[in-house]
């Protein structure tokens, strides 16, 4: 836990820097080659986590706002962290809140720790393997244990979707449940909603890149859910290939989901 404590603390301050650039009204916006958005915020937060992991640990950190190593050299890596800064930037510049600070720990693949934090709510979810998963309003706040909930039998499934990533997949998705609310929301808020048994089910078919889910999967994983490639089922890994893309995947309760009983999977394609 006391590097659970580190973590967060990181997280913290990370979120202290992007919310002097939330608030002012100079955000830098820009552009990457893949056309996503990128602002002053990115880079404050990521210059923060960057200078104190380097003081907690001599680990490799692995960040969207920084250099991506070769991967002759990312091969190589037993044990790294994996870091969004800024998680939800097209929902920062709609100031709607729903961005998140994400850190996680990976080992052999595997997101073994993470810390996901909300700077405009002030709010932490995090866990660990062997640890539990945790919901905490600011560092001193109330410490709650969080679970995933079990399937739905009797009532409707409640759904997690992007805000602002929408598509054709989901929508098939949905339609094959047998009933069904959406809930939408911004960043990795949406594998915290599945830690914390707030919905049943994140399906994400668009793109998402490793340092999106990588927090949230530990956090899910400590609270007794998985994270699942669709249509494989198999659990998700880390650093297994040089592309940093994710493929389709689901957060859910169970390992053995009873969504599955209920949608075509071979019909699931990224």
């Amino acid at each position: 836990m006391s590097l659970l404590a580190d973590i967060r603390d990181i997280c913290h301050k990370a979120g202290v820097a992007i919310l002097d650039v939330y608030e002012s009204a100079e955000w830098d916006l820009q552009h990457k080659a893949d056309k996503s958005p990128v602002t002053r915020a990115d880079r404050a937060g990521h210059d923060v986590i960057a200078e104190n992991l380097n003081k907690l640990s001599g680990l490799p950190v692995l960040s969207e706002e920084a250099d991506i190593p070769d991967w002759s050299t990312r091969k190589t890596w037993t044990e790294y962290w994996l870091v969004d800064p800024l998680d939800g930037t097209r929902e920062f510049i709609k100031r709607n809140g729903e961005f998140t600070v994400n850190i996680a720990l990976i080992q052999n693949g595997e997101s073994v720790l993470g810390v996901v934090y909300s700077p405009v709510e002030d709010l932490f979810f995090f866990g660990a393997k062997g640890a539990g998963a945790f919901r905490q309003t600011g560092l001193r706040g109330q410490l709650d244990s969080i679970y995933c909930r079990p399937p739905p039998r009797d009532s409707r499934w409640k759904i997690a979707a992007s805000r602002s990533h929408a598509t054709a997949n989901l929508a098939g998705f949905l339609a094959q449940l047998p009933e069904c609310e959406l809930v939408s929301m911004g960043s990795s808020l949406k594998l915290c909603m599945v830690a914390a048994g707030v919905v049943d089910l994140y399906p994400r078919f668009g793109p998402t890149s490793e340092w999106d889910t990588a927090a949230g999967h530990a956090i899910i994983e400590a609270a007794g859910g998985k994270l699942l490639e669709l249509p494989t089922l198999q659990p998700l890994r880390y650093n297994q290939e040089e592309s940093l893309l994710n493929p389709s995947f689901v957060a859910c309760a169970d390992i053995s989901p009873a969504w599955a009983n209920f949608i075509s999977l071979q019909d699931l394609k990224q």
